[in-house]
């Protein structure tokens, strides 16, 4: 009896070997948005404003790491192996702040923080960033709406939205991100386009 039980050991302690090598571990490949730096923001003349941003919200599906497809309206999968290195609203809260700096209607743009002493907040939320497989080829969609808030009135002085789509060029999930790269950038060009200017909300 105890042979017959060292000989199933034996046994078993080589199936578990052999599935070892022949199962090569996979790790996840992870991704990040990355866009041209903005340019030097102009010499401030008469700009007093102050700005914080909040970090964008979005909805749950896009804070869970995945890079996501969508094979229909409203059927969304997940990459198991393809994530986000930063997590997409952060590198969005920050792209935003960069771009408004850069415009020089503000003396200062910083991410929110929960102190007093600023003139307006942004918020705003990612809608989508998506790869989407059902309206012929491959494509990708950016949405993204904002609104900006006056702290001494609690009045919303600016608000925007815009939704961008953008080709994919080869079906892999590199081509994808390069693509959602691209249509991020036009996404925020086109939401701050006219970029809120204190000075010209408070003149109209």
């Amino acid at each position: 009896m105890k042979k017959h039980f060292k000989a199933a050991g034996l046994a078993l302690a080589a199936v578990v070997m052999l599935a070892g090598c022949g199962g090569a571990v996979k790790y996840p490949n992870y991704y990040t948005l990355h866009l041209p730096p903005p340019p030097d923001p102009p010499v401030p003349e008469n700009v007093h404003a102050t700005l914080a941003i909040r970090e964008f919200r979005s909805p749950t599906y896009l804070r869970q790491g995945a890079i996501v497809y969508k094979t229909s309206p409203e059927q969304i999968g997940f990459y198991n192996y393809q994530r986000w290195a930063v997590d997409p609203r952060e590198f969005l809260t920050n792209a935003v702040a960069d771009r408004l700096r850069a415009s020089g209607n503000f003396s200062q743009v910083k991410v929110y923080d929960g102190r007093p002493g600023v003139d307006y907040v942004l918020s705003g939320r990612l809608e989508e960033l998506d790869e989407v497989d059902y309206e012929g080829g491959v494509k990708v969609r950016v949405g993204i709406s904002a609104q900006m808030v006056s702290v001494a009135t609690g009045a919303t002085v600016w608000t925007n939205s815009v939704s961008e789509v953008g080709t994919v060029s080869q079906r892999d999930v590199r081509a994808v991100v390069s693509a959602m790269n691209g249509t991020m950038g036009q996404a925020i060009e086109k939401l701050l386009s006219p970029a809120p200017d204190p000075v010209q909300l408070k003149t109209n």
